[in-house]
């Protein structure tokens, strides 16, 4: 199959003959291909340049034609799935413009990578914070799109707070900047902020300038099990009354660390979890804390432990520094791990008040044995963000209709406990419809007055960030 001949044809002339194509299977799917989401579209454009993605844009709103904005595809809530229409691949704008250490800034496009950037700025002796995963596929763009959150957001906050200022088109395809080099401003309605997270429904932004940070001059990581989901919270009240101020402040529970445990790379910690009288409800608790001082960081971490043993825990340890890389390598394969077990997984990144986390942890494992699922939790305990999983084998029709309905039932519960469906993936196409059960009505009208007032036709990214 070809593009249409008036696709082609106009297309190709806004951005090359050759830089539009029909959609391959992986243009229509992204990180929720485990639930056989697949969209449709008629043609992928990948611009070269800002001018042309507002040109591109300005085409598909004549045309009545949908917009989907695709950066790495890497998002877990079927935000880059298409509905039809133009997908807009972003890899060509991948330029650094500006990178400013002495300034502690840079101007990026939205086809950079996550792993480019952090690789520039360290080069630069500096640091970007963020660390959402899938550093090498995952775009900035795409990051500011869902405002991409990770194991750093707890101590620097999710990818918002970077953000000095973007450079978006707008409907009817108009390129505009808002914000820019400069750290305050306050002059009017806080439309970056606005944009940062609206994934791709609001407009499609292009670069942004960002601000980095020089790195820590040390690290210390603790780490303790807990025996339960009760115990691992009083963990984390510890750790927020002990004064040792984690920059990230994670949790694995049982079922994670069935599929992780023996390839963490801390003499003990198997044994460890081996040794309680359940060793299912294990909870591990993983702190990074940052300081400028060996020794001052050294004694936070020393005072954490203390404030762990004292909430319940059975084992804790304090690997050297040197240990952190391999130790956040470990983390970062935990996923990887728990979907191998059979074969595919659903994860939903629901967020509840930090004091609620042990009866999210176990309302979610009870809901997977109602459904006949296996389960797992991992995620980010400072911010109450869990990724709450359910295993399937993709094959099976029965395991794929079971998973989604433990995942209402899990956004059901998040509701009950006064949180949210998602910290840090979006809405995207999975969740719709869940604003309206999370928000007030005046909330909710708001919302969506707000898009028609952006997006008049309804053309960027149809169907997601929907009530």
């Amino acid at each position: 199959m070809t593009v249409s001949g008036v696709l082609a044809r106009d297309l190709g002339t806004l951005v090359g003959a050759e830089f539009v194509r029909m959609p391959e299977i992986a243009d229509l799917e992204d990180g929720t291909r485990w639930t056989g989401l697949r969209g449709t579209a008629d043609a992928v454009v990948t611009p070269a340049d800002a001018r042309e993605v507002a040109d591109v844009v300005r085409w598909c709103y004549d045309h009545d034609l949908p917009i989907t904005v695709r950066g790495g595809g890497t998002g877990l809530s079927g935000g880059a799935v298409p509905e039809g229409g133009v997908v807009i691949a972003m890899e060509r704008l991948a330029g650094i413009r500006a990178l400013e250490p002495e300034w502690w800034r840079c101007e990026v496009e939205a086809g950079v990578t996550t792993a480019t950037l952090h690789r520039r700025a360290s080069e630069a002796g500096l640091r970007f914070p963020p660390d959402p995963g899938a550093a090498e596929s995952s775009q900035i763009g795409g990051n500011l799109a869902t405002n991409a959150g990770g194991p750093h957001a707890f101590g620097h906050g999710q990818t918002r707070a970077w953000v000095l200022g973007v450079e978006v088109v707008l409907a009817p395809g108009e390129l505009v900047r808002i914000g820019g080099p400069l750290r305050k401003d306050v002059a009017g309605y806080d439309l970056t902020s606005l944009l940062v997270g609206s994934e791709g429904t609001l407009g499609v932004i292009t670069a942004a300038w960002l601000r980095l940070v020089p790195p820590p001059g040390a690290e210390q990581i603790v780490m303790g099990v807990f025996p339960s989901a009760q115990a691992a919270q009083d963990g984390v009240a510890g750790a927020l009354v002990s004064g040792a101020v984690p920059a990230a402040l994670e949790l694995l529970d049982g079922g994670a660390l069935q599929d992780s445990a023996a390839t963490l790379p801390v003499p003990g910690a198997s044994a460890a979890f081996g040794e309680l009288d359940d060793p299912g409800q294990a909870h591990l608790l993983i702190a990074h804390i940052e300081g400028d001082l060996v020794e001052a960081t050294a004694a936070r971490g020393d005072a954490l432990a203390a404030a762990w043993q004292d909430a319940g825990a059975t084992w804790t340890a304090a690997p050297e520094s040197a240990a952190s890389t391999a130790i956040g390598q470990w983390r970062a394969n935990v996923s990887g791990a728990v979907a191998a077990r059979r074969g595919g997984k659903l994860s939903e990144d629901v967020a509840v008040p930090t004091d609620r986390l042990a009866e999210l942890l176990d309302g979610s494992e009870a809901i997977a044995r109602r459904r006949g699922l296996e389960h797992a939790a991992w995620g980010h305990a400072g911010d109450g963000n869990i990724h709450c999983t359910f295993l399937l084998d993709p094959s099976s029709p029965a395991q794929r209709d079971a998973v989604h309905h433990a995942a209402q039932e899990l956004f059901e519960l998040a509701h009950r406990l006064g949180g949210t469906v998602s910290g840090e993936h979006g809405i995207g196409r999975l969740k719709t419809g869940q604003l309206a059960k999370q928000w007030d009505p005046g909330a909710v009208a708001a919302h969506e007055a707000i898009k028609r007032a952006l997006d008049p036709k309804g053309l960027f990214a149809p169907g997601r960030k929907t009530a």
